[in-house]
């Protein structure tokens, strides 16, 4: 078992499979790497200036040209496309947009884990045509600590308002773990909403009640999970949300082994499940 995984477990076990947990003593996730194309960014409305604050793990952050604060998993490529946002509560967050368009996909990660998580999905995105933002929540990485690490949809909230600003349209949200949580109960008040992706998430985690939020989801929705993801617990959580989803057009997939949120999409055999997250994308947006 990963110092990660322990990590993650530890919290998940202590409240009951009701939170991720903090991710200020999160281990470093390795930078993901993709053979698809680079992804340009055309950016319709003008970043907001940089602002000072201090970054939960400053060993891991790095400023760009512009004073954004950022991941140093981001690699520098993709410096002009690094902003920061700012919660409904004041926290400052490090986030990325990928791409143009009016169809929007916003990807959250999971709590213990970096927006590096879905960095190689989301410029894979952005080259097919998608305009994306990646985030960091409050506690990690290169954004700000905050006492309060419940009610992170105000993070996803405050992200899925900026890609709207970009000029998104329709748009998705996907998050894996604690992000799919708080994914859904954004995605539950979203007028514009094309699907919804969940990859390895509890029906409540981090004061996000996840289970009543896709009950009042009809667009199309995507569930995936390992059985042995957090020695069988994972699954149980997930398939409540799957079960209690609205969607008329929902798919849960189990993924062989105990692999959890988006390392299923980097090892052992993600070709399927990756397949099967780009077509259900594809296919939301067609609808």
């Amino acid at each position: 078992m990963t110092a990660r995984t322990t990590y993650v477990l530890s919290a998940l076990l202590a409240l009951s499979v009701t939170s991720c947990g903090a991710g200020t003593a999160a281990p470093p996730v390795p930078t993901t790497t993709s053979s698809t194309p680079t992804a340009t960014t055309t950016t319709k409305v003008p970043y907001p200036p940089a602002v000072a604050y201090a970054p939960t793990v400053p060993e891991r952050t790095r400023r760009t040209a512009g004073g954004h604060q950022v991941n140093t998993c981001v690699p520098d490529r993709l410096d002009q496309n690094v902003f920061t946002l700012t919660s409904s509560d004041g926290v400052r967050l490090s986030a990325m947009e990928l791409g143009e368009g009016d169809r929007g996909v916003l990807l959250s990660h999971e709590q213990g884990y970096y927006m590096c998580s879905w960095l190689a999905l989301g410029e894979e995105l952005a080259a097919a045509g998608y305009h994306v933002v990646l985030f960091e929540y409050r506690n990690h990485g290169a954004s700000e600590t905050a006492q309060d690490n419940d009610n992170i949809d105000r993070d996803t909230r405050a992200a899925l308002a900026a890609l709207h600003s970009f000029g998104a349209e329709r748009v998705l949200l996907g998050g894996a773990s604690c992000g799919g949580t708080s994914s859904a109960v954004t995605a539950a008040d979203e007028p514009e909403l094309a699907g919804l992706l969940i990859l390895s998430s509890p029906a409540k985690c981090a004061g996000q009640e996840g289970e009543a939020a896709v009950r009042k989801i009809t667009s199309p929705s995507f569930f995936a999970v390992s059985p042995e993801d957090y020695s069988g617990n994972m699954i149980k959580e997930t398939r409540r949300l799957y079960e209690a989803s609205g969607a008329a057009a929902k798919h849960l997939e189990i993924v062989p082994g105990g692999r959890h949120g988006t390392d299923m999409l980097r090892e052992d055999d993600p070709d399927k499940l990756h397949r099967l997250v780009r077509d259900f994308i594809d296919s939301a947006f067609r609808r």
